[in-house]
């Protein structure tokens, strides 16, 4: 997908969300438009770390983006659909165990002081051979190279999977994980289901676009993974300050995330990664 293309797509997809926040005001008022906004920016902001691991898998495989597309489209169905049982499942443990939000600031607080001090390093091997294949593998069969675009193939009447399958089962585990940090940041902001799922929707369709944009300028951005370590600790510290009945505003809470990211792209522009400057020179 061509930059221009993928940028145009990616402010329809904004423009749709802010088309649906318009309407959350109008019918549901100012209170949960915010809400709406917060849990729109908190996706977003934490689908980009989400990005760059799709990026080492497709990378680690060699997978051409003709065929990453079709992965992105059926990942980000079965985004949709686990979403919609993990809010689910979440908002009903809000409701009757509501000491649970603590437990939920605490883990990404956790989560957030893990990612300020990971290491950015990732082996392909150790990706190619990851638990999640090893399970696949003991499931079905995988053949050994692709069969064009598909999933599976039938040999001798036997049933293989194929490697594209192995990475789009990759890809929905990586989402889950990401899942636990990403729908407890939204309930910082609110547990309105309609508007907790309404914003991981809008914010996960634009994911397909936002990848081939990143895949053309993600050198351009190695410190933004501190400012989403910085955003998970926030809303962590926003909801773990409930149990001692101190209530961070809203719009204190949507302008400090704004910040924090903004800044972590101004420096990554600023002060540039050594590869970055030679990948421009060598280009």
């Amino acid at each position: 997908m061509a930059t221009k293309k993928a940028l145009l797509w990616m402010f329809f997809w904004l423009f749709l969300a802010a088309l649906f926040n318009a309407g959350v005001y109008y019918f549901m008022g100012r209170q949960s438009a915010l809400e709406f906004l917060g849990g729109y920016v908190i996706e977003l902001s934490l689908s980009v770390d989400n990005l760059f691991v799709f990026l080492l898998i497709f990378s680690s495989f060699g997978i051409i983006p003709k065929y990453q597309r079709r992965v992105l489209n059926y990942g980000i169905l079965g985004a949709v659909v686990l979403r919609l049982f993990f809010i689910v499942l979440g908002v009903k443990m809000v409701n009757q165990f509501h000491w649970i939000l603590y437990v939920f600031g605490l883990i990404l607080i956790a989560s957030g002081i893990k990612m300020w001090f990971e290491n950015d390093n990732h082996d392909d091997e150790n990706i190619k051979n990851s638990r999640v294949l090893k399970l696949l593998r003991k499931i079905i069969p995988v053949t050994d190279s692709l069969e064009g675009e598909r999933f599976f193939v039938r040999r001798n009447n036997i049933l293989y999977a194929t490697p594209l399958f192995a990475i789009l089962v990759l890809i929905e585990a990586s989402d889950l994980i990401f899942a636990i940090d990403s729908i407890p940041a939204i309930f910082s902001v609110t547990t309105d289901p309609v508007i907790v799922y309404s914003s991981n929707i809008f914010a996960i369709v634009g994911l397909r676009t936002m990848y081939f944009l990143l895949e053309k300028s993600h050198r351009s951005f190695h410190l933004m993974k501190y400012g989403i370590a910085v955003v998970l600790a926030f809303t962590g510290t926003k909801l773990a300050l409930l149990f001692f009945d101190i209530h961070i505003p809203l719009v204190t809470s949507i302008c400090t995330i704004i910040f924090v990211l903004t800044l972590s792209i101004i420096v990554s522009v600023l002060f540039p990664d050594k590869a970055e400057i030679k990948y421009n020179n060598q280009g």
